[in-house]
């Protein structure tokens, strides 16, 4: 007996086909340029395709895609902040020190996945964590930094190496 419901494939076409102008016109109107409107608005239907089984949670089509765009404009944002950063970073440096472009990729890619990490964590942790291992401050240093103990530094610190450990973990489980 055939279902009635409809296949994930036809309610992924559903959801394009009755929300895709919209979705462009709200991004290109946010973006000001058609052509990262159309891609985000790629973007957006592609994470949700990858995730096949919200489509039938979905109780509110439009919400849910400008929820989804809003998350893929701040990734965006937080990339371009860490690779403009990086670049800074090379041009002080000066041209003898320059990378090549895939070491620049690698570089920047590796700082994204680290900064979307670490936004899972609590400020002072995440805090805690840039300041040991990205300026090198010791325990006490640190302490000073967030007046708080050495003690609860080195709790902050184990609390943020768990937390990228279980997130990469989940990383390539996915991956794999």
């Amino acid at each position: 007996m055939p279902s009635s419901e409809p296949s994930a494939a036809q309610r992924l076409s559903h959801l394009y086909t009755d929300n895709h102008a919209w979705l462009f016109a709200w991004l290109r109107k946010k973006l000001g340029c058609p052509h990262e409107a159309a891609d985000l608005v790629q973007d957006t239907f592609t994470r949700i395709l990858s995730s096949r089984d919200i489509l039938f949670s979905i109780k509110e089509p439009r919400a849910y895609l400008t929820t989804t765009a809003k998350h893929l404009l701040i990734n965006q944002a937080r990339r371009r902040a860490i690779e403009e950063a990086y670049l800074a970073g090379l041009i002080a440096l000066g041209e003898d020190h320059a990378p090549s472009p895939e070491q620049v990729l690698v570089a920047v890619e590796a700082l994204a996945q680290i900064s979307a990490v670490l936004e899972g964590l609590a400020d002072k942790p995440r805090t805690a964590f840039l300041l040991r291992y990205l300026d090198g401050l010791s325990h006490a240093e640190i302490a000073a930094a967030l007046g708080v103990s050495t003690k609860m530094i080195q709790k902050y610190l184990v609390q943020a190496l768990v937390h990228c450990h279980a997130a990469l973990g989940q990383d390539q489980t996915i991956a794999s």
